[in-house]
């Protein structure tokens, strides 16, 4: 498959006169993009894109979004298949090794992941140190980056084997990581990783069991829970990826790129928002409204209400992830029947939405934190580790990319320019004068 190519076409920018040829590149599915490399060399002048909103910062052969279209495809694998038919831990070697693994190589990473699940023993008493209020993203960042002063190989310029390693090392012990900070912000003891069970099921143990009594684990809830991961496992040049390929290009160690993209992902905006829905319900509730009387108010420009978990930046269609997550929502709800007002409430929330001109006609459909905070919230993960839960996800996602700028041979350091809008010249004047 072609997955990328320069077509003989180019755009022509005029400055002053001066006609300068950008060549047109084409991506496997269609997408174009002017390449305005030469621009500053050859006219002195820089682009200016606030946010990066029409600004291309690769060429990447990972994950392909279609949001008119509403299509998410990992390595040219439709969601819905991969959501439907694959585990996390295939979804995590299709996207950082390029392709699905056969039986040998699936069982082999498996097992990397089972044998390196156990933490330094020395990290365990840097869970002591943090404040049982600390945010569970705040200790997954800080600890993270604590894992390369046990791996200093990964600081200088590791070979391909040693990257594999890291990889590994990273997948599996960020999921401990997470369990442990929840332990501690409940003050149980931790529960430690079990090399019988599978990736999911290790997860919920640790999350879930204590010493004193048996955990059951319902595969069906580790069948939504593997769901949730690969929905969240990668969606291309977002704040966290971008912010992981920025520290990549820096030759930073690949611990510390991963703990920046944590710290990214840890704003509301980006991958808080699923944490925004669950505030929002509760506030309803507090405030004694009902869904209808919610989004009149939120039709009110005057109120300044948003309706969180709706609408989204990319997606000008139904979210695919957030169209799987709907029917597992169901499925997991009744399942376990749960009769929670708070669920009901954000049931009643859809419904209404969906049929009300005023969000259809703006693209507002439910996106994937609107579901995956319902149902994180009906398998008894508290809010604080809603974005843990995003991050967990999106690790596979995070490596793939800074696996593949690496593998690209490229040296050029993210350096973005910049418009300056300061004072101009001006003259130092002592202190005893000002």
């Amino acid at each position: 498959m072609n997955a990328k190519t320069q077509t003989q076409a180019s755009a022509q920018i005029n400055i002053d006169g001066k006609d300068l040829q950008c060549p047109i590149i084409e991506g496997s599915e269609g997408e174009q993009a002017i390449d305005i490399a030469a621009l500053r060399k050859e006219t002195g002048m820089i682009t200016l894109d606030n946010g990066f909103v029409n600004t291309g910062s690769c060429q990447s052969a990972i994950t392909f979004i279609d949001g008119e279209k509403g299509i998410l495809r990992y390595r040219g694998y439709g969601i819905e298949d991969l959501a439907e038919r694959s585990t996390f831990v295939e979804v995590a070697y299709l996207l950082i090794y390029g392709k699905l693994p056969n039986k040998a190589e699936l069982e082999e990473f498996s097992t990397g992941l089972t044998n390196h699940s156990l933490l330094h023993e020395d990290m365990i008493h840097l869970f002591a140190g943090y404040p049982s209020s600390a945010h569970p993203m705040a200790i997954l960042s800080a600890m993270t980056c604590s894992l390369s002063t046990y791996y200093p190989k990964s600081y200088d310029t590791p070979d391909d084997e040693q990257v594999d390693l890291d990889i590994i090392r990273i997948l599996s012990k960020l999921r401990t990581i997470a369990a442990f900070s929840y332990k501690k912000s409940i003050g149980q003891p931790l529960i430690y990783p079990d090399n019988s069970l599978t990736y999911c099921s290790n997860f919920l143990n640790m999350m879930f069991a204590v010493p004193t009594e048996p955990y059951e684990i319902d595969p069906d809830i580790v069948r939504v829970v593997n769901q949730l991961l690969i929905l969240h496992a990668d969606h291309e040049q977002n704040c966290s990826t971008s912010t992981v390929r920025t520290v990549q290009s820096s030759g930073a160690s690949i611990y510390a790129a991963i703990s920046a993209g944590i710290s990214a992902l840890w704003g509301p905006l980006h991958g808080g928002a699923n944490q925004a829905v669950l505030e929002m319900l509760n506030g309803i509730q507090a405030s004694g409204d009902d869904y209808k009387s919610f989004l009149t108010k939120v039709k009110d420009k005057k109120t300044n209400i948003r309706l969180m978990g709706f609408g989204h930046r990319v997606y000008k269609n139904f979210d695919p992830r957030a169209k799987i997550l709907a029917q597992s929502c169901e499925k997991v709800l009744s399942k376990l029947g749960i009769n929670d007002p708070l669920l009901d409430l954000a049931r009643g929330l859809e419904e209404e939405a969906l049929k009300d001109e005023y969000f259809v006609s703006r693209n507002l459909y439910p996106n994937v934190d609107f579901y995956s905070g319902i149902i994180y919230k009906a398998l008894n993960i508290p809010v604080d580790m809603f974005t843990v839960m995003f991050a967990l996800g999106r690790i596979p996602g995070w490596l793939a990319h800074w696996k593949e700028q690496r593998d690209s041979g490229a040296k050029k350091i993210f350096r973005p320019r910049q418009i300056y809008t300061g004072a101009n010249e001006q003259e130092y004047v002592s202190i005893e004068q000002r």
